[in-house]
């Protein structure tokens, strides 16, 4: 007769939560592989149940435990010791549990197949060495979009790249790649002063890691971690904020030798990498710094390409551009100089002067200020038709 298991034999009774002691044996299992966030389908074929048994047992354990979603459940299943991070399923085979359906009158019952020698990588040796990032990823690439709603890639295939919470984990990883980033840093920088009790910077690693996993690639070959934190692994991965500041680099050396017009179109294709409000509708701390930061460098990129447009006489086409940065930023004074400059060269002289006029009252009524030295020697520029009064944009 095969040997049964209950489930306190199977996870230790000192492991278990009271709460968890409600559960049959049947339902401990199941909150084991949701809690690895393993889909009703993968479940149904790793315990061979159906789906339907799989949404049951799923359906009872949320109420038993008082939780109030799957998510709940897996955030439950790492708090309390019945998965731990760093150890992965494996496919059903000799040395496991297997499930069987139960027979009308008779009690559950868990048998084992005979266990065969383990394979030498799954022995885990505690060996003290230097951290060192995994190996660089071949084939399969991945991409990332940070410049406008975050989003991701598997070479052209798209990504779930899952809840918000675990998406802004993902971007305070992702934007300081290979740096490693304690726990401590990533709760504060996503959740700031209202972290969560449990410990769920695991779960959203193990989640991600999960769904940005790469071909045949290790779990860990995009996000790896050390005795000091998680670390994004920069090798075979594509950011476009990144691409962004390369072509920046390239337009800014065209210029300094003296191809100006390269240099506008340079930065025009570094402007069109973005795709609205960066990082939009991440929440946190760290999202909201690296908003402002990257929405302030698209201004000052887009005000530099503007002021070279001037030079090279395009004054029409640089004021329809001014005039669409007007509404997003209302107080920007050096936005407002270059568009008056720009109006003046057009010989739009009462137009640029209607600016100055218009940006004095927006500071004086919404922040209590008058324009700055720079803005009052435009108006004068405009008022006395001298030009040299406007400087070097």
């Amino acid at each position: 007769m095969a040997p049964t298991t209950s489930a306190d034999q199977l996870l230790g009774a000192a492991v278990r939560p009271a709460a968890a002691r409600m559960l049959t044996v049947r339902e401990h299992e199941v909150l084991r592989v949701v809690g690895r966030g393993l889909t009703n389908s993968e479940i149904a074929a790793r315990l061979g149940i159906s789906d339907v048994a799989v949404a049951s047992h799923t359906a009872r354990i949320l109420t038993k435990l008082g939780l109030r979603d799957r998510a709940a459940a897996i955030v439950y299943a790492f708090d309390h010791g019945i998965v731990i991070p760093g150890q992965w399923p494996a496919p059903v085979g000799k040395g496991q549990a297997v499930w069987a359906e139960k027979p009308a009158g008779q009690a559950l019952r868990m048998t084992f197949r005979e266990p065969a020698l383990p394979p030498v990588a799954s022995s885990v040796v505690s060996v003290s060495v230097p951290a060192q990032a995994p190996a660089p990823v071949k084939g399969p690439r991945l991409r990332l979009s940070v410049l406008g709603q975050l989003r991701a890639w598997c070479d052209d295939e798209p990504l779930d790249l899952g809840p918000v919470r675990q998406q802004a984990l993902l971007a305070a990883l992702a934007l300081r790649p290979d740096v490693t980033v304690s726990q401590r840093e990533l709760l504060d920088g996503v959740w700031g002063l209202e972290s969560p009790v449990g410990n769920v910077v695991p779960v959203y690693v193990y989640r991600l890691r999960k769904c940005l996993k790469l071909g045949d690639s290790r779990p860990d070959s995009v996000i790896s971690r050390d005795r000091c934190g998680y670390r994004f692994v920069g090798a075979g991965m594509s950011l476009d904020s990144t691409r962004m500041e390369e072509i920046v680099a390239e337009s800014d050396r065209v210029q300094r030798s003296g191809d100006l017009a390269e240099a506008v179109a340079g930065y025009a294709r570094a402007l069109d990498l973005f795709q609205g409000e960066p990082l939009a509708t991440l929440p946190g701390p760290f999202a909201e710094l690296e908003r402002l930061r990257l929405t302030e460098r698209r201004m000052a990129l887009s005000l530099r390409k503007l002021s070279w447009q001037l030079r090279l006489g395009r004054h029409a086409e640089a004021v329809g551009e001014l005039w669409a940065l007007v509404p997003e930023h209302p107080h920007s004074e050096p936005l407002a100089v270059l568009l008056m400059h720009a109006m003046y060269r057009s010989g739009r002289r009462a137009d640029a002067l209607a600016v100055y006029t218009q940006t004095r009252r927006r500071l004086i009524d919404d922040l209590g200020m008058e324009p700055g030295s720079v803005l009052r020697r435009a108006q004068q520029a405009v008022l006395r038709g001298d030009d040299t009064l406007f400087g070097d944009e």
